[in-house]
């Protein structure tokens, strides 16, 4: 029977350890961990995810900074805002939300932030510590798709693992850590050779290739670990919309032995990740472990 890899229970089961793990900085250290938020422009899905961001904050515990700059606002003006961030010893953690206007280079505002407090894991050094093993801030989103594999089974060691999609994001640090979990990773790609021939190699498959409903059974080896990464809103024939993932899960579930669901799977566990980097940079920042 078929595992569903449920990231909404698991990521309020990590908050509720979180709510425990900040109070106790919070009276060590006479304040709680603060995450600031920069939110530049008007797009609505960034709008909503944000507004989930700062509740998920609070309800931990940690204090939220949010810093709203309307879509004319020049790049000068956001690494302005940056810099002053990054300076103030008040917060530990501090993301600008994609995507950005047209007129501002996203490069040159994630390079800006302090490393220490890049808690999305973006920029080169905390990249490139992860790529040799060395101790940094992960990228949000593939920690959470690494938590629902384990919690389909906890030693992955030894797994043939394919991710599908080689973003910065995502595919590249997904791999990473897989490495660091003793799986054999290949990524792939839409350039890939009979990719779903390859995929259906794999003990644990990670799509996150950004195409809704890409992932068909013909991808898949009976038994494996489906993990989708992807979040995709389509049309229906009624004219509303609906959330799907880069995996038809009605024709690959009855395959795998564990896969997670879209919405509900790997999305929360990214905001759940998010804190606990957040808790980590703080404790990172005083010297602690």
């Amino acid at each position: 029977m078929t595992t569903l890899l449920d990231g909404k229970a698991l990521a309020a089961t990590m908050r509720a350890d979180l709510a425990g793990k900040v109070a106790a900085f919070a009276a060590a250290h006479g304040r709680p961990p603060a995450l600031a938020v920069v939110l530049v422009g008007d797009d609505p899905a960034s709008h909503v995810y944000v507004a989930s961001k700062v509740k998920q904050t609070a309800e931990v515990g940690m204090r939220s900074v949010e810093h709203r700059l309307d879509a004319g606002c020049t790049e000068a003006d956001l690494l302005a805002l940056v810099d002053a961030l990054n300076a103030d010893p008040a917060i530990d953690g501090l993301l600008v939300q994609l995507p950005l206007p047209a007129q501002i280079d996203a490069a040159s505002v994630l390079n800006r932030i302090d490393p220490a407090k890049d808690v999305d894991g973006f920029h080169p050094v905390n990249a490139g510590k992860l790529a040799i093993g060395e101790p940094g801030l992960v990228p949000c989103t593939p920690l959470g798709a690494l938590a629902l594999a384990r919690l389909a089974r906890p030693d992955l060691a030894g797994l043939h693992a394919v991710v599908i999609g080689r973003s910065n994001i995502v595919g590249k640090p997904v791999a990473q850590l897989l490495l660091q979990e003793n799986c054999t990773v290949t990524i792939a790609h839409s350039r890939t050779s009979d990719l779903a021939g390859l995929c259906r190699t794999a003990d644990l498959l990670v799509a996150a290739i950004g195409r809704p409903l890409f992932v068909t059974a013909d991808f898949i080896k009976p038994g494996a670990i489906v993990i989708d990464v992807g979040i995709n809103r389509i049309a229906l024939a009624d004219g509303k919309s609906r959330l799907v993932g880069d995996v038809d899960f009605a024709a690959v579930a009855p395959l795998a032995d564990a896969i997670t669901p879209v919405p509900g799977g790997v999305g929360p566990m990214t905001i759940a990740f998010l804190l606990s980097n957040t808790l980590r940079a703080a404790s990172l920042r005083l010297g602690e472990p």
